[in-house]
């Protein structure tokens, strides 16, 4: 191989990659255009190559190093420096898209608590007006142990609250997910899902509240409940926005409809997994709790809530 011929076919190539490379560095990958990227990337496969075929033939060491600077700066430019806007892009999300797009489907949301809501004031109104109602709803053991023992049920997490925390995560993460595919059915389940929900807490509410432990109750799910609750409505929304691309695509076709109904359902679901973290994480830590005052716990659960509609409230 006669080396300076070759030095010299490929020396553009080089000092090319150096160009765009200088500039990435300077202003970021963003600052490319497109053509420029695929560019990029093909000069770096390029030199790789001829580091490569340099170190063969022996061409010298002042060389070899320039094209291994060459091809470590792209290669952190091109993986580490993606990795690193992807992140980026994650936080800027939840600094900003996770609110926009709660606001911007902040009706379906709104559907999906009224459905909850409805479920808790049924289950309200039949505890009191009939006795065999709450058993229906309400497993008999957990009865049982409200009306006889006059106990709450919430100490058995104390002493396990890591399995506690993570068996709460999973239960409330396959509610939720439950609700967000419930709108493949044209949005039945999620319906069924929100009010049996609200059944089901109407029904412990009255339970507790019949047997003078609505306050202690109430301690106890209000500092993951002001997080786990809205998830779940942010979830039921999603669910609600597939079944109207399904039901109601309007001006779109139906394939189309689900695209834009479902990347805003996409983005809930992505938004509500860290909500649904951190209330497990609570509520087996903190919730049941004994040696935290009931007071406080109040303070924290309405706290939380404060901050998070403040948080959705937010505006670029």
């Amino acid at each position: 191989m006669n080396i300076q011929r070759w030095i010299a076919r490929r020396e553009l190539n080089w000092q090319r990659l150096d160009t765009l490379l200088r500039q990435v560095e300077k202003k970021g990958l963003k600052s490319l255009r497109a053509m420029e990227i695929r560019e990029l990337a093909s000069l770096y496969r390029s030199v790789a190559a001829d580091l490569a075929r340099a170190r063969t033939q022996k061409v010298g060491n002042t060389l070899i190093q320039s094209l291994q600077s060459l091809t470590t700066r792209a290669y952190t430019q091109i993986y580490q420096g993606s990795r690193r806007q992807e992140w980026q892009a994650v936080l800027e999300f939840y600094k900003w898209g996770l609110p926009a797009v709660v606001q911007q489907t902040f009706p379906y949301i709104a559907i999906a608590t009224a459905l909850f809501l409805l479920g808790v004031l049924v289950a309200w109104w039949y505890a009191w007006q009939d006795p065999s109602f709450m058993p229906l709803i309400v497993p008999e053991s957990l009865i049982s142990r409200v009306r006889d023992d006059r106990k709450l049920w919430m100490g058995s997490i104390v002493g396990i609250e890591p399995l506690a925390s993570s068996s709460i995560m999973i239960n409330n993460l396959s509610v939720s997910f439950g609700a967000v595919a419930g709108g493949i059915t044209a949005g039945a389940y999620t319906t069924y899902l929100m009010i049996f929900n609200g059944l089901l807490i109407g029904a412990i509410g009255t339970l507790v509240g019949q047997n003078h432990l609505a306050y202690p109750f109430w301690a106890f799910v209000f500092p993951h409940g002001s997080l786990e609750l809205p998830a779940i409505f942010f979830a039921g929304g999603a669910g609600l926005l597939i079944a109207r691309a399904i039901l109601f695509p309007g001006k779109y076709r139906r394939r189309d409809a689900l695209k834009s109904y479902g990347s805003q359902a996409a983005q809930l679901v992505f938004g509500i997994v860290p909500m649904l973290v951190i209330a497990g994480t609570i509520e087996g830590f903190f919730s049941p709790n004994p040696s935290i005052p009931d007071p406080l716990k109040y303070l924290a659960g309405m706290g939380l809530f404060v901050l998070l509609v403040m948080y959705c409230s937010r505006k670029r």
